[in-house]
């Protein structure tokens, strides 16, 4: 435990990055491009980056290899958060949850108001916890990437961020899974 007059040195985290459309490759993928920039800048790892259509069981498949890999400790998805027929990421990701972040989509939705006004309405942002790897769903414009990261994840993904922050809670993730992945943090 670091006593409370002495700075927290960073801790980078494994992140992955899963864009999800039926027309993007990771030449054209601004929103996924515009994620594994700002956390590879912040000092994270990218550790997969990946492109999968809009289909439930592509995306939930993708997702389960990645909470399965103890080398990845977050990962961040963009796209299929909306209301058209293939907009399915929630309903891939969701019944992954071990533990809802109701808070996260307040958040963001909060954030996002602020830029876009009510149109924030049309996001269906999610995010949770599923084997002690943090997943948060993000929608598919680079804006909205853009105000996840800066607004949200820059700060949770940060052990220097105070009064808390997602890094600090990591060792205890999978406290009821016996399954040490989180020791790593």
């Amino acid at each position: 435990m670091t006593d409370a007059g002495q700075p927290r040195t960073f801790i980078p985290l494994n992140i992955a990055v899963l864009t999800i459309s039926d027309t993007r490759a990771l030449a054209d993928d601004k929103s996924g491009t515009t994620l594994a920039d700002r956390l590879t800048a912040a000092g994270h790892k990218l550790a997969a980056r990946d492109i999968v259509i809009d289909d439930i069981d592509a995306i939930r498949a993708k997702v389960k290899i990645w909470i399965a890999d103890a080398g990845i400790d977050a990962i961040i998805t963009t796209g299929g958060t909306g209301f058209t027929g293939r907009d399915v990421t929630p309903e891939a990701i969701e019944p992954l949850f071990e533990k809802r972040m109701d808070g996260f989509s307040i958040a963001f939705h909060m954030l996002s108001h602020a830029k876009i006004g009510v149109s924030t309405i049309q996001s269906r942002a999610t995010a949770g916890v599923a084997g002690a790897t943090y997943i948060f769903c993000l929608p598919g414009s680079p804006g909205a990437c853009r105000d996840g990261w800066d607004g949200i994840l820059a700060h949770q993904l940060d052990y220097r961020s105070k009064p808390c922050n997602f890094v600090e809670i990591m060792p205890r993730l999978d406290e009821h899974l016996r399954r040490g992945k989180a020791k790593s943090a």
